[in-house]
């Protein structure tokens, strides 16, 4: 059975809320890294789910976004990399071997709690260890040579999916995308996250500096800085 945090690990993790929040924010006051993002409302009809996760023992525990509260956020996270010494399969190789490979670990780390240590297979878990009230449960529900995909489950502040994939730009350069369809678990994360606007910060600041990580793994060059794409759909097609 996947291991959950203990409650002492918990009040550990929260005893470091303080200084991780401090050096979180530092970091993102100093970050240097050319950023260009978009934000836009959509109506429901621009809602596309992803497939179901068909087998049934996967879906235990999963906090799919129709489970969640509030909007829900579509984002994208992409950058090219120029002159890389090593091609898409072997990053994503790498990154699937151990995802802190690419984690901005001083203030977040994945911690794997089901499954081979040293590969990643569907059904093995994460947990995201991050400054604050964030850490978050993940399923692999997809693996494939260039891309796998995470579901949240019960516990974490978001329900949803997000998908890393590596693939080659128009121009030949690699590209790396992050990918996540999510609403807010609950009021609480909802206010934090879209009223706010702190968790939000905090989440792009993960993701940018996971991509950042993703450059320095191909041994390459970030081409274009990092485009960040929202869109924001208020409600689902079916009322939710």
């Amino acid at each position: 059975m996947p291991r959950r945090p203990s409650p002492t690990h918990r009040w550990l993790t929260a005893a470091t809320w303080p200084a991780g929040i401090a050096l979180t924010a530092w970091d993102y006051m100093w970050r240097s890294t050319p950023m260009h993002r978009s934000e836009r409302l959509e109506g429901p009809d621009s809602w596309r789910p992803w497939p179901a996760v068909e087998d049934a023992p996967l879906t235990d525990e999963i906090q799919g976004v129709e489970k969640g509260y509030g909007p829900l956020f579509h984002r994208r996270y992409r950058t090219r990399i120029s002159d890389a010494a090593v091609g898409p399969e072997e990053v994503m190789s790498a990154l699937q071997a151990n995802l802190n490979r690419a984690a901005p670990t001083t203030f977040a780390r994945f911690q794997k709690v089901h499954g081979d240590r040293r590969t990643m297979r569907i059904g093995d878990e994460y947990v995201v260890r991050m400054p604050g009230p964030w850490d978050g449960p993940v399923r692999v529900i997809e693996a494939e040579p260039c891309s796998f995909r995470l579901a949240t489950l019960a516990g974490h502040l978001e329900a949803g999916q997000i998908e890393f994939r590596v693939g080659t730009s128009e121009g030949g350069q690699m590209a790396f995308e992050i990918e996540s369809w999510a609403r807010s678990s609950g009021r609480v994360s909802n206010l934090l996250y879209h009223r706010v606007r702190f968790a939000k910060e905090v989440q792009a600041h993960m993701w940018m500096s996971f991509l950042e990580g993703v450059v320095s793994l191909a041994d390459g060059r970030m081409t274009g800085g990092i485009q960040i794409e929202t869109r924001r759909i208020e409600e689902l097609p079916d009322g939710r």
